[in-house]
């Protein structure tokens, strides 16, 4: 019966595949959790956060968590231009099961200190 049901189910159709298409990437959670900490944020500011991100990769992860509506880019028309970045009210949203699994990690990784992983 069980196995039936997996057989027709269908894990892109789920919210939890829909959830990890917008956070998957090895950087975009660490930008919306840089983001929630300090907001608003340069790109730059960024870039120092992250460390090891080419200023490419940070540029692509900024556009498509802008595309998927997470963050909010502004603009201010002056010279040099000035660009800050800040959560969205659904990129807030998110930080509630983001923060969670910081919660967890840190329960975890001290209950395995001293342990090989």
């Amino acid at each position: 019966m069980i196995k039936n049901y997996i057989a027709e189910a269908n894990f892109e159709d789920t919210g939890f595949s829909y959830t990890l298409s917008l956070i998957s990437g090895k950087h975009k959670m660490v930008i919306l959790y840089c983001l929630m900490e300090f907001e608003p944020v340069r790109f730059n500011e960024l870039k120092r956060y992250i460390k090891n991100i080419s200023d490419k990769t940070l540029s692509s992860n900024l556009k498509e968590l802008e595309a998927d509506q997470l963050i909010v880019r502004k603009e201010y028309p002056q010279i040099p231009p000035r660009v800050e970045y800040s959560l969205s009210e659904r990129g807030k949203s998110l930080m509630e099961v983001l923060d969670q699994l910081c919660i967890w990690g840190e329960k975890n990784r001290q209950s395995l200190s001293g342990t090989e992983h």
